[in-house]
């Protein structure tokens, strides 16, 4: 029999789609339930599908957020709960002028969650599911067959890449600072 352990933290990456002028309110929003966000990447064009397009009013932009403080698995679904009361929030007309698309990150994986049905998506609670994306072997992050375009792009991987040696960085710090303390 296994013995039940505790998750570890991951970090929380929020992937971003914008048709909005300034984020600054909406990253606010987002800090204030989940702590400063200690990157924000550059926007670039969304030009991987026109899905978005017409809800949104035009091409969206996608940028990502990392959040300092690193979060329980166990908590995936509330925060997405939460991203979408959020998006709502800023809804024209009930179409969507930003989409928020929480994850986790940690030495193994990119997992986001969605509230669509899919056979490799588990559900979780409350109509949220969870979904691999990216897998971390051989040195690299590597895309999956239902892995988002624009997550499996050259530019995207390598910054996964960095989040997740940066990541490592900050695990290795909090540990040895643990084990001082003990």
């Amino acid at each position: 029999m296994g013995i039940i352990s505790q998750f570890e933290e991951r970090c929380l990456v929020i992937g971003v789609l914008s048709t909005m002028q300034n984020e600054d309110s909406v990253i606010s929003l987002l800090e204030s339930n989940w702590g400063p966000v200690s990157c924000r990447t550059e926007s670039v064009p969304f030009s991987f599908t026109d899905y978005y397009d017409e809800e949104m009013g035009s091409r969206p932009v996608r940028f990502f957020l990392v959040f300092e403080n690193f979060v329980s698995p166990d908590d995936l679904a509330s925060i997405k709960i939460e991203t979408n009361s959020i998006e709502e929030k800023f809804a024209v007309s009930k179409n969507r002028r930003i989409n928020l698309d929480p994850g986790l990150l940690d030495l193994g994986s990119l997992i986001l969650a969605s509230t669509k049905y899919g056979s490799h998506r588990i559900p979780l609670r409350d109509g949220i599911f969870a979904e691999t994306t990216l897998i971390y072997h051989t040195h690299s992050f590597h895309t999956l067959p239902w892995t988002y375009a624009d997550y499996g792009s050259p530019q995207f991987i390598s910054l996964f890449n960095e989040l997740r040696t940066e990541f490592k960085r900050q695990r290795n710090l909090i540990s040895r600072k643990e084990s001082i303390q003990q």
